[in-house]
């Protein structure tokens, strides 16, 4: 089933990603992970480990990419 967005304002296609989002986030056993995101996850916990990576603080990294920033492992 497609749904016809081309006609919707942005406020009405947000408010239908917001419907969709609830719905799928009250039944999370519903909506399998992908491989390779236990994959990435490895990953990222490694380099954090390992001091090759650093959390960034998420509205500072929405910031920084606003400002079109790089987002590298220095916060």
């Amino acid at each position: 089933m497609l749904i016809a967005t081309e006609s919707l304002s942005r406020i009405e296609k947000l408010r239908l990603i917001e419907q969709f989002w609830d719905e799928l986030s009250h039944r999370p056993e519903g909506v399998e992970s992908p491989a390779w995101h236990a994959d990435a996850l490895r990953e990222t916990e490694m380099a954090v480990a390992n001091g090759e990576a650093v959390f960034v603080d998420w509205n500072l990294a929405k910031e920084r990419l606003r400002q079109g920033g790089a987002m590298d492992s220095h916060p």
